[in-house]
């Protein structure tokens, strides 16, 4: 199918600044979007966005991705208050892990990855004010919707801030002249910034840029958009979120969601979703397509290895697998992951040590219950255990003996 169709059919398309397809299914373009180092990792919302940019690189376009060292010291605005400066040495440092994070999620691929410090740091007040302030109108300035909640709110913004929007139109106007840009993507909430640069365009050279956005990835069980703002943000890298807990929390999305993002955060194709949907339907207790989203964007974010290792360790903990089949590396994902006590003792004596039970009766209640298995098999006894494997209370409390 064309890019226009692709990008309607996965929910991509949202505001944009051109109505006729061709703009995108004619020529072929150079596209960019950026992100400002305000943490050291993207997000899975962030993500959402790059999946967009990479339908663009399968149907041939360049791409252009860029960190914000520059506009990073800044600061975006959001609606609710200002945000706290980070200091040149920790934007360095964030600008650098993101420029490696995206070339990462890009390896293999056309892209190009740039940092706008490079020629923002060398801008000169006066003539920046004469060239590139002269050609924006405060009336259209105040009049969008982040000025609006600011003012509205009580908060202000101060000028440093305000000026964010004009920054980020001659990233714009820059690419547009030395990389050939001519389409700026971005989230929803960047909408009045994308339009900035289009207007600077238009202006400074007398021709016609475009721009067009992705709605923001909604989190359905929530209502809420998933970002780093987000009480248990869900990371990039490893080190913040691993790939086994972004897997588990991709498992466990529910029906009305899963489509849709597998349709926005894969590289699963149309006919590819649509045969997991069929398989879906009549099966949903084996969560089909929940699997199939969350293994595709850990393979996305952390590499096919990975990705198998922790399918392997999540089917012994959830689909019955023996733990002696697993790889080392894949024994280490669960003991990073699930609580670990040395073998030689008693069933209550685990429990309570590791607090799944308050006293040795009611581990002894538990057991009566039918509630603890280990290695797969019920324990009928408060025997002490004297080889390793894994302990299982109820569902899901999982215990490694070693």
């Amino acid at each position: 199918m064309k890019l226009s169709e692709e990008l309607k059919w996965r929910g991509f398309w949202n505001q944009t600044t051109f109505q006729d397809p061709e703009i995108l299914d004619g020529e072929k373009r150079t596209i960019y979007l950026g992100a400002d180092p305000s943490a050291d990792s993207l997000h899975i919302g962030h993500l959402s966005v790059y999946m967009m940019v990479r339908r663009f690189l399968d149907h041939g376009h360049k791409v252009v991705l860029l960190v914000g060292g520059g506009t990073g010291m800044i600061g975006d605005m959001r609606d609710t208050e200002e945000r706290d400066l980070l200091s040149a040495q920790k934007v360095a440092q964030n600008t650098e892990a993101l420029k490696a994070q995206v070339s990462k999620l890009f390896a293999g691929q056309d892209f190009e990855v740039v940092n706008n410090a490079d020629w923002l740091s060398k801008i000169e007040l006066i003539p920046f004010l004469r060239d590139i302030g002269k050609n924006f109108s405060m009336t259209d300035l105040t009049s969008r919707e982040f000025f609006k909640s600011r003012i509205d709110n009580g908060s202000g913004l101060s000028f440093a801030e305000f000026t964010y929007t004009l920054l980020q139109g001659y990233d714009f106007w820059y690419l547009h002249k030395n990389k050939d840009v001519s389409l700026q993507i971005g989230g929803s909430d960047q909408w009045g910034n994308l339009l900035s640069g289009v207007n600077l365009i238009r202006k400074k050279e007398g021709v016609e840029a475009f721009a067009m956005t992705a709605p923001l990835l909604i989190n359905r069980s929530t209502g809420r958009k998933f970002g780093k703002s987000e009480s248990g943000a869900l990371w990039l890298d490893a080190s913040k979120t691993s790939p086994f807990k972004l897997y588990q929390f991709l498992l466990n999305s529910d029906d009305q969601s899963v489509f849709e993002y597998l349709k926005i955060l894969t590289t699963l194709s149309k006919d590819e979703i649509e045969d997991i949907e069929r398989q879906h339907s009549g099966n949903q207790h084996l969560r089909i397509a929940q699997k199939a989203l969350a293994k595709n964007v850990v393979e996305i974010v952390h590499g096919k290895e990975v990705a198998n290792n922790v399918v392997s360790a999540t089917e012994v903990l959830f689909g019955g697998k023996d733990l002696e089949t697993l790889k080392p590396e894949e024994i280490k994902i669960l003991k990073t992951e699930i609580p670990i006590i040395s073998k030689n003792k008693t069933i209550s004596e685990i429990l309570i040590e590791l607090k799944l039970s308050k006293s040795k009766g009611e581990a002894k209640r538990l057991i009566a219950a039918n509630s603890i298995s280990f290695n797969g098999v019920k324990v009928l006894e408060d025997i002490k255990i004297s080889q390793s494997g894994l302990l299982k209370k109820g569902k899901n409390s999982f215990i490694l003996v070693d």
